[in-house]
Order: structure tokens, then C-alpha cells, then sequence
């Protein structure tokens, strides 16, 4: 008899609760517009996207940062000019990134359809505010093909010298003489005027030596030759040149040209100031030393 009432209020507990959550569902369904369960489905299966969208985000960075340096590494031992291995490097690893970006919105659900329409709609706008973006882009991409210099080139460009150390997807870095950097946009750079100072292998070296009124030209013509001709690193073709310039009422100039390796020609013009200043009075020349 007890056991009978005992199933008996259990079944009836049960049903309540039954009848309680039923009421709930239909109240929680006229408000919203669907049941409790659509609802924890709904969770479920969007928290499941999300947490699939992060790990897609985590290992996919990682997986295209490996990849660059991985590209860097091959190329660098293939011996690729410098400044394809970084630009390939930047571009591998950015393409990557952004089709990483791409998976983990399309694993939260999102329609990439409906994502293409939006960029679509604010193409004009995005292309106004990256023009210059692609513009450095193109950049990078025309002084890669056409060489007008390479990593390790000392160039003068957009008013700026200095030596090539770094050409990236956007940027060109260089390295001053005083251990500046300076970024450089290759947009400008490609389009611009560029000196290259090292692409050739020998360069010509000038001087504008000044004597005084009175002075021995011909011996000075005669000791700037031999100055030149115990110089070494001087080539002997082309002939070293000596002649008179400019004369004015105080001075006579004397022009002086050689050729040099391109390595050489700061030692080169410093050596023979160096000798100049040092010996002309031992050889009865004087330097012009203005009023």
C-alpha cells in the first residue's frame, strides 16, 4: 500500500515537472520564437565554431610564420638574390596569414558570400585608402624584376643615401654611413631617380687640386702623376688624367682624374689628399689657402 503511494506521488512529481518544463518551452518559444533546446543547440554547436575558429587562428599563424622562415631558409641556401628571399618570405607569410583569417570566419558560420558582397560594397573605398599600400606593392614588385639595384648596393634615391640592407613587400630599408636606418616606400623608389653608386665595378674618382699664382704648373702636373701612378689600386687604363681648369685672379685649379674598383674609391681620393697636403711644400707647390 505504501509502495503504491509512493510510485504514485513520483509519477505525479514527474509529471508536474513535465508539465513545468512544457509550459516553460512554450513560454520561452512565444517570446523568442524557438524552444529551449533549439536554443542549447544552438550553443553548442556555436561555441563548437568558435573554439574550432580560435584553434584554426592559433595554429594557422603558427603554420605561416614557420613557413616564411622555412622559405627564407631554402632560398638562402639556393643562393637567391637577398632581396627576392625577403620579399617572397613577407609575401608568403602575409598570404597565409590572410587565408587563415578567411577559414576561421568561415568555420564560425559566417557565408564568405555574404563577406565578398560587403568588401564588394566598400571596395572603392578600401582601394582609395590602400592606394598607396599597392602602390609600394607594385613598387617592390618592379624592383625585383628589373634589378636597378640589390641588397649590398649603396644607392642614392628620394634624397636619401645610403646602403641597401633589407627590400620587403612595401619598404626598402637602408643603412646610412652613420648607422641610420631609413625606410623608404617602393612606390617612390621604382618610380624615382636612383644613383646607384656600387652596380658597376670600377668607378672614376675626381679631384680639384688649387696652387697659387707663381707656382711650377708643370712640376705639379708631373708629381700628381706620379702620386697616382705609386698608387696601386689606381688603374693604368683608363690613363690617369692631369690638366689646368679654371683660372681666376688668386689661383689656378688643377683637374685630376682616375679610375678605381668601386671598394677602392674612398681610399683612394682621401690617399691622395692625404699626400697632396702633406708633401706639395716638400716639392716647392703650395696649396691655394683663400683670402
Amino acid at each position: 500500500m505504501i509502495s503504491s503511494l509512493v510510485t504514485y506521488v513520483k509519477s505525479g512529481v514527474k509529471e508536474v515537472e513535465q508539465a513545468v518544463e512544457k509550459a516553460a518551452q512554450s513560454d520561452f518559444h512565444a517570446i523568442f520564437g524557438f524552444s529551449l533546446d533549439d536554443a542549447k543547440q544552438w550553443l553548442v554547436r556555436s561555441g563548437t565554431n568558435i573554439l574550432f575558429a580560435i584553434l584554426i587562428l592559433v595554429i594557422g599563424w603558427w603554420i605561416a610564420k614557420w613557413s616564411g622562415k622555412a622559405i627564407r631558409k631554402i632560398l638562402t641556401k639556393s643562393k637567391t638574390d637577398a632581396g627576392l628571399i625577403t620579399f617572397l618570405s613577407s609575401l608568403v607569410t602575409i598570404g597565409l596569414k590572410v587565408l587563415v583569417v578567411v577559414t576561421a570566419i568561415t568555420q564560425m558560420g559566417i557565408q564568405m558570400t555574404s563577406f565578398v558582397a560587403i568588401l564588394g560594397a566598400a571596395g572603392l573605398a578600401i582601394g582609395m585608402a590602400f592606394s598607396g599600400t599597392l602602390s609600394n606593392f607594385a613598387g617592390g614588385v618592379m624592383i625585383l624584376m628589373f634589378k636597378p639595384f640589390k641588397v649590398g648596393d649603396t644607392i642614392l634615391t628620394q634624397t636619401q643615401q645610403g646602403k641597401v640592407v633589407e627590400i620587403q613587400i612595401f619598404y626598402t630599408y637602408l643603412h646610412t654611413s652613420d648607422n641610420k636606418v631609413i625606410i623608404l616606400p617602393n612606390g617612390p623608389v621604382a618610380n624615382g631617380n636612383i644613383v646607384n653608386f656600387t652596380k658597376e665595378k670600377k668607378r672614376r674618382i675626381d679631384w680639384v687640386i688649387s696652387i697659387q699664382h707663381g707656382d711650377d704648373y708643370v712640376k705639379a702636373h708631373t708629381v700628381l702623376e706620379r702620386y697616382l701612378k705609386e698608387d696601386k689600386r689606381v688603374f693604368k687604363d683608363p690613363v690617369p688624367f692631369v690638366a689646368l681648369g679654371t683660372i681666376t685672379p688668386d689661383h689656378i685649379e688643377i683637374t685630376v682624374r682616375a679610375w678605381a674598383k668601386t671598394d677602392d674609391f674612398w681610399p683612394v681620393y682621401y690617399a691622395l689628399n692625404k699626400r697632396v697636403y702633406e708633401e706639395f711644400n716638400q716639392e716647392g707647390l703650395n696649396l691655394h689657402k683663400p683670402a
